[in-house]
């Protein structure tokens, strides 16, 4: 059985999916890009801004779902420059501590919705 999972303080889906799916005490965030949830408007004053909107937005997330950043287990991050790749890992490291970091990936890809420059995606299980 699955549970839908959508909050106002992370940017509404913009396609037929949901912002997450809680299955048993696995929680699937879909992949969120640097939108502000408040104004529907797009990040993109700098890299490291996009990413912590990123971020955000996953929180919010996470938050809804009764997580936090220690309960990820899995993070996929997909970016359109790999020369971006230290100024995202450095946001995104402080999200989370080196010793209990989850499992990752980081993939350059061509294009990403809107033309954005990074998008993460998460797997978090509640223990």
């Amino acid at each position: 059985m699955k549970k839908i999972i959508n909050t106002d303080q992370a940017p509404a889906p913009i396609g037929p999916y949901n912002q997450a799916v809680l299955s048993g005490n696995t929680l699937y965030i879909s992949g969120q890009i640097p939108l502000d949830p408040k104004t529907g408007e797009l990040v993109r004053k700098s890299i490291e801004e996009e990413t912590t909107q990123v971020m955000q937005n996953l929180k919010a997330i996470l938050s809804a779902a009764g997580m936090d950043f220690d309960h990820v287990i899995k993070s996929s991050i997909f970016i359109s420059d790999m020369n971006n790749f230290g100024k995202i890992n450095e946001v995104y490291g402080k999200y989370f501590s080196e010793d209990t970091a989850p499992a990752r990936e980081t993939v350059e890809v061509a294009n990403l919705p809107k033309f954005v420059n990074v998008e993460i995606s998460m797997i978090a299980v509640k223990s």
